[in-house]
C-alpha cells in the first residue's frame, strides 16, 4: 500500500500552517489564523483533540485552503452600505 492510500495524515495547527506555506497552498498563514478559521468556519475540516492540542487531516485541510475565498482587506463594517454613503 502506498502512502497516498494510507490512513489520515494528522497534523497540528502549527504544522498545518507550515506545510500549507511550504507546499505553496497559501502564501502565508499563522497557526493562530488556522485556529480562528476552525472556530469561525463551519466548513473547516474535522478536528480531533490530542491532549491540549488540536489536529486535522492534511489531506482534507489542503483542499479546503485551496478552495477558500480570501478576503484580505475586506471590511465587514462597510458591508451592505451603498457606495458614497457616510452613515
Amino acid at each position: 500500500m502506498t502512502e497516498a492510500e494510507g490512513g489520515p495524515d494528522m497534523v497540528s495547527f502549527r504544522e498545518l500552517a507550515r506545510r500549507l506555506v511550504v507546499e505553496g497552498v497559501v502564501e502565508a498563514i499563522s497557526h493562530q489564523r488556522v485556529s480562528q478559521l476552525h472556530r469561525d468556519d463551519p466548513a473547516f475540516p474535522p478536528v480531533i483533540h490530542i491532549g491540549r492540542s488540536k489536529a486535522v487531516d492534511y489531506r482534507l485541510a489542503a483542499p479546503y485552503f485551496r478552495a477558500r475565498v480570501k478576503r484580505q482587506g475586506w471590511r465587514s463594517d462597510l458591508k451592505g452600505k451603498p457606495q458614497g454613503s457616510d452613515q
